[in-house]
């Protein structure tokens, strides 16, 4: 197994990404809750587009935050699918409320 750190610089960040992100995803929460019609599907939209680029921007920063003795690739395919799957069930969480 090889031993890593962690830059507490960038998981300090990665902390603050996080809790900008569901402030931001929870205050368009309360906005989706009483529109109707296309009003909520942008407020929807907002909501889920907040806080899955969050979720995403907060696990890749934690990523990089850890530093190994070895090479690390990303694949940006992969990237990008995480992201829309975390915009995607972000949106339908927010759809529940």
């Amino acid at each position: 197994m090889t031993a890593g750190s962690y830059d507490f610089r960038l998981v300090a960040l990665s902390l603050v990404i996080a809790i900008c992100a569901s402030y931001t995803a929870l205050d368009l929460a309360g906005r989706v809750t009483p529109a109707r019609g296309r009003a909520r599907v942008i407020w929807l939209i907002g909501g889920a587009a907040a806080m899955g680029l969050g979720i995403w921007s907060m696990r890749y920063m934690g990523m990089l935050a850890f530093g190994i003795a070895m090479i690390a690739i990303m694949i940006l395919g992969l990237a990008i699918l995480s992201s829309l799957v975390d915009r995607r069930y972000s949106a339908q969480t927010l759809a529940l409320a």
